[in-house]
């Protein structure tokens, strides 16, 4: 036994030490490879609880708290009238303000010989009630030209009128609805000047046709006839 230590020291004797090692290296590596991946190949082995807490984001910070509610000062008003009388005032005020009573208007002088509660303008020894002799007539206002009334007044003012005819584009097209036509009524009662507003231009445009076949009776002020302008409806109604 002896001799053979000193011969395998002495390297004569060839042995499997270096195949030894190597491959007891990697067998440990594979061992500790394993014991490794072994939790990430079965999952259920793992502690459920720890992983849940890995995953749930944190709870969001508390809010701040709310501000401070602000503090109302409660002043007291001391009425400086008790019992219908003025009492001594506690403490000298800072600004003394001077009250300024309004001035009543001076009674206007009468002219002599006028009449208590007479109007302005008056001459003396006058009539309650009468016309001065010497006072100018009023002027007389101009009449216009030319006014705006309301639909409903020119209806009222109408004496012939003509009922549109329906397009016949228009029912196959089952197109209905009001027409808005803006026209100026002459001193004669003929309609002028009439051009559409609102609707559809087929429709539009038999209005248009009907409505300048009508009369009106003319619109009188001040005793004189006048232009007017007005706005027409006229409706299509299947």
């Amino acid at each position: 036994m002896f001799e053979d230590s000193l011969m395998e020291s002495g390297g004569r004797i060839k042995t499997n030490q270096k195949w030894t090692a190597l491959i007891s290296t990697l067998i440990q590596i594979c061992l500790v490879l394993f014991l490794v991946l072994l939790p990430l190949i079965f999952t259920e082995a793992l502690p459920k609880g720890q992983l849940t807490t890995w995953l749930v984001a944190p709870p969001p910070p508390p809010p701040p708290p709310p501000p401070a509610a602000p503090v109302i000062q409660h002043v007291q008003k001391v009425s400086e009238i008790v019992d219908g009388s003025l009492r001594t005032p506690t403490k000298i005020p800072k600004v003394v303000k001077m009250i300024e009573e309004d001035t009543a208007p001076a009674p206007s002088a009468g002219v002599v010989g006028g009449v208590v509660g007479g109007v302005p303008g008056g001459s003396a020894g006058g009539v309650i009630g009468g016309i001065i002799g010497t006072a100018a007539p009023p002027p007389k206002v101009a009449t216009p030209q030319k006014l705006r009334v309301s639909s409903g007044v020119a209806e009222g003012l109408k004496i012939h009128d003509v009922t549109p005819a329906y397009p016949q584009m228009a029912r196959i097209a089952h197109i209905q609805g009001d027409v808005l036509l803006q026209a100026t009524i002459s001193k004669a009662g003929v309609i002028e000047n009439l051009h559409g507003v609102q609707g559809h231009p087929i429709l539009i445009q038999a209005a248009m046709d009907a409505v300048k076949q009508w009369k009106y009776k003319p619109y009188i002020l001040n005793g004189e006839p006048v232009e007017v302008e007005t706005t027409i409806k006229v409706q299509f109604h299947m």
